[in-house]
């Protein structure tokens, strides 16, 4: 039997969070000290405004960011220094020179922003009509992946509040038109009781653990089976100025076993498993289980819960 799923925090070796969304950072860039807008944006800020994840702006995309162009440059520009939301200040990386963030933030805007028509003078004197604008430079962005299928499946408990906890006819993962499938209960109606969270389902699965509201299975046939618990938190460092990374064996281990995830997905041994945000929004490492049977990569301090170290 598939005991569950293990669900792995995730490490930010060269990577952080912003406005609710991941920038990728690449330090053979920083090494380099470019400060090509193109080139940065491609290993900083691609990973979600290529996907549009958690609801960032796609590059090209003229609807999505034309409230933001409203604002104005400086607006975007101080938001990307200051912070805003969930976005720390300069991305997480004091390291980023103003520089770089105006570089980038202005290679986004030059993507949607139409050249303003320039008017001339004809031989007579008489200014010529302006041309019209030319349209904005659209990038075509693919199509969502059928559910299940392709990188971004991972993203499928990130859904807005009329699509979550649908029916079981209405899910997606059932089958409509089995009989069964409308003898189901409603997941709005099973949840009910449970504790509440703001993320994912919107159920806190491990305060239902610890209220005894829920009561995993640990083997399909021998109900006398008991997990074997490890009380043990993992601390990976994190570089620069987001909270280093805190996986809690104990909430995993309460329901799920350590072959789950041991050692297809981690080799059980130091240094052995280098990660990065980019495998995770891939589906890998954490990725395997998060936004697919457990809660979706949203909300940053989920993991980065640890104190940094003093020097770091």
């Amino acid at each position: 039997m598939i005991k569950g799923i293990r669900t792995i925090i995730l490490s930010l070796a060269a990577s952080l969070c912003v406005p609710g969304l991941i920038w990728i950072i690449a330090s053979d860039a920083l090494a380099q000290g470019a400060t090509d807008g193109k080139s940065l944006y491609s290993v900083r800020c691609a990973a979600c405004h290529d996907t549009g994840l958690l609801g960032a702006p796609r590059l090209g995309a003229a609807g999505e960011w034309a409230d933001r162009i409203t604002r104005g440059r400086d607006v975007l520009l101080e938001h990307a220094v200051k912070g805003f939301n969930k976005m720390p200040p300069r991305g997480g990386n004091p390291q980023l020179k103003d520089a770089d963030i105006a570089a980038a933030v202005d290679y986004m805007l030059s993507r949607v922003e139409p050249e303003k028509p320039s008017s001339s003078v004809t031989a007579a004197g008489a200014p010529e009509k302006a041309a019209p604008a030319p349209s904005p430079v659209i990038t075509p962005v693919p199509k969502a992946p059928a559910a299940g299928r392709g990188v971004n499946a991972f993203n499928r408990l990130m859904k807005p509040p009329s699509k979550r906890n649908l029916p079981p006819t209405q899910d997606g993962i059932h089958d409509p038109e089995n009989d069964g499938t409308r003898t189901l209960q409603a997941p709005r109606d099973s949840f009910g009781i449970l504790p509440k969270s703001s993320f994912g389902n919107r159920v806190d699965w491990v305060a239902a653990l610890d209220k005894g509201d829920i009561a995993p299975r640990y083997d399909r046939v021998d109900l006398d089976v008991k997990p074997i618990i490890m009380d043990l938190n993992i601390v990976r460092e994190v570089k620069g100025s987001m909270p280093d990374v805190v996986y809690p064996h104990k909430q995993h281990t309460e329901w799920l076993d350590c072959s789950n995830c041991h050692p297809a997905i981690f080799l059980p041994q130091k240094g052995a498993n280098p990660m990065s945000m980019a495998g995770i929004l891939l589906g890998k490492q954490c990725g395997v289980c998060h936004g697919k049977v457990a809660f979706p990569v949203s909300d940053c301090r989920r993991c980065h819960s640890g104190k940094k170290a003093s020097g770091n």
